[in-house]
């Protein structure tokens, strides 16, 4: 069980803090964008440059402001390294409106489940906090850790749903979805 403060802004669990990103997290944010390990699967999410990191950071940061929740700064409790990230954000899907869960890391931190804590943490406060939209992830058929993260999250495949994404075919994994 995850706990939260600062009204959604921190959550914590077992081995990790997760807190709202800040300017001084650009760095960060460039250099597990820029990994092209770390954008495989989506390469669109790629970043070229630190000015697109800065801009990155402004979208994220924009969404708190408007929506009280969005992305998160992963870490874990004993370190000041910014493992990845872990969140969501508002979009449609088939015409829907859902929150799309998102979840990165750098690559020296994959294999040790950090993402799927992080996207267990939040998707419980998604359950909490945001009742009135289901929750989705957008994942490559090839990208079975990311799969596995989804389906640890609480999502479950939603075959109904899948089609093409920013970078091909998507499968869908969901929670909530109207009955």
């Amino acid at each position: 069980m995850s706990e939260w403060s600062l009204a959604g802004e921190e959550l914590s669990t077992a081995r990790l803090s997760l807190r709202r990103p800040t300017e001084a997290d650009i760095d960060a944010i460039f250099a597990i964008h820029s990994d092209p390990a770390t954008c495989l699967h989506n390469p669109s999410d790629a970043l070229a440059g630190p000015e697109e990191a800065q801009e990155l950071y402004q979208r994220w940061n924009n969404q708190w402001q408007s929506c009280g929740y969005g992305y998160w700064v992963v870490r874990r409790h004993d370190s000041a390294v910014q493992l990845g990230f872990c969140g969501v954000k508002p979009m449609e899907l088939n015409g829907m409106k859902v929150l799309n869960l998102f979840y990165r890391f750098a690559t020296s931190s994959w294999g040790q489940g950090f993402a799927s804590e992080a996207a267990i943490a939040v998707t419980d406060w998604v359950s909490r906090h945001v009742t009135d939209l289901p929750l989705i992830a957008r994942v490559r058929p090839a990208n079975a850790a990311s799969q596995r993260v989804a389906v640890r999250a609480g999502l479950m495949r939603a075959e109904h749903l899948d089609g093409p994404g920013y970078d091909g075919f998507d499968w869908i994994y969901a929670a909530k979805l109207p009955g």
